[in-house]
C-alpha cells in the first residue's frame, strides 16, 4: 500500500502558508521584482507534492494494497489538487478578515503582522481554512492530519469538517475544541478553553455510533464566548449577538441578543496562621 507521509503533508501545509502569505515564512527573502517568479515556482512545488500525497491518501482510504486502477486514482488526485488550488484566493480573503478580526478584537495586538506571525489561534484558524478546502475538494485523511498537527502546535482542536464564517477570532487559543459538525457564523469571537462539543452519540441497532449526524452546536453571527465555556449538542443554537460568560455550561438553545452566565460563586477567604511568634 502506498501510504501518505505525515512529514511531507506538514511540509506542503507550510508551503501553502508561504503561498498565502508571500514573504512572511520561509528562508528566502522576497523582493517585489522576483515575487511573481518565486510564487510560480512555489505553486509548482505545491502542486507536485499535493498530487503525490493526495494519491497516497486516496489509496489508503480505499484500503487497496495494490491499486487496480492507478491511473484513475491519479486523475482523481489531480482533479482534487486543481479544485483546492482554485480556492486559494478565497482562503486568502477569509484569512485577511480573520487577521483583521484578531487585530480589532485584541487591544494587545499592535499590527496585523503581529497577528500573522505570533498568534497561535490565528495559526490554528489558518490551518483549518486550508484543511477545510481540501476536505471540500474530496481529499480523505490529509485534512485531519493537518488540523491535528495544528492541534499539537497551538493547543487548539478545530475539526476540518466544521463550518466557520468570516472574521473568526480565537483569543489566546489554548484548550479550544471545535467539533466536526459545528456551525459558526460571521464575526464570532471565542476565548481559551471553550468547547463546542457533542452531548451524546446516537447509535444504530448494532450499537455502533452513527456518523454524519449533527452532533455539535450552531453559533450564529456576532457571538462572543468567554473562557472555559462549554456548549454541547447538535440541537443547541446560540442566537445572534449572544454573549456567553466564562465557565458557563450550555446544553440548550439561547435566544438572540441574550447574555448567558452562571450565578457568581461564593469566595471563602481564610487568613493564614501567624507563625512569627513560634
Amino acid at each position: 500500500m502506498f501510504l501518505p507521509s505525515r512529514e511531507k503533508i506538514v511540509a506542503v501545509l507550510e508551503d501553502v502558508r508561504r503561498l498565502i502569505f508571500p514573504g512572511y515564512f520561509g528562508h528566502k527573502e522576497l523582493t517585489e521584482a522576483d515575487l511573481p517568479i518565486q510564487v510560480e515556482h512555489l505553486l509548482a512545488e505545491i502542486r507536485e507534492s499535493l498530487e503525490e500525497q493526495i494519491y497516497a491518501c486516496v489509496c489508503t482510504d480505499r484500503r487497496c494494497p495494490e491499486c487496480a486502477e492507478p491511473e484513475q486514482c491519479r486523475r482523481e488526485a489531480k482533479a482534487m489538487v486543481e479544485k483546492f488550488l482554485s480556492r486559494i484566493p478565497a482562503v486568502r480573503d477569509m484569512l485577511a478578515l480573520d487577521a483583521q478580526a484578531a487585530y480589532d478584537g485584541d487591544p494587545a495586538a499592535k499590527s496585523i503582522d503581529e497577528v500573522i506571525y505570533c498568534y497561535p489561534g490565528y495559526y490554528a484558524v489558518t490551518v483549518y481554512r486550508i484543511a477545510h478546502e481540501l476536505l471540500a475538494a474530496g481529499v480523505p485523511l490529509m485534512p485531519r492530519i493537518m488540523t491535528e498537527y495544528a492541534h499539537s502546535m497551538a493547543g487548539t482542536d478545530i475539526h476540518p469538517g466544521a463550518r466557520i464564517g468570516k472574521s473568526f477570532f480565537i483569543d489566546h487559543a489554548t484548550g479550544v475544541v471545535v467539533g466536526e459538525t459545528t456551525r459558526i457564523g460571521d464575526n464570532v469571537k471565542i476565548y481559551q478553553g471553550v468547547t463546542l462539543g457533542a452531548r451524546s452519540f446516537p447509535k444504530d441497532e448494532r450499537g455502533k455510533v452513527i456518523k454524519g449526524l449533527q452532533r455539535h452546536p450552531t453559533i450564529e453571527d456576532n457571538v462572543t464566548i468567554y473562557p472555559n465555556a462549554t456548549i454541547l449538542g447538535g440541537k443547541t443554537v446560540i442566537g445572534k449577538g449572544v454573549t456567553v460568560g466564562g465557565n458557563a455550561y450550555v446544553v440548550e438553545s439561547v435566544a438572540a441578543e441574550s447574555v448567558v452566565g452562571q450565578d457568581r460563586p461564593r469566595l471563602r477567604v481564610v487568613r493564614k496562621k501567624d507563625n512569627s511568634s513560634k
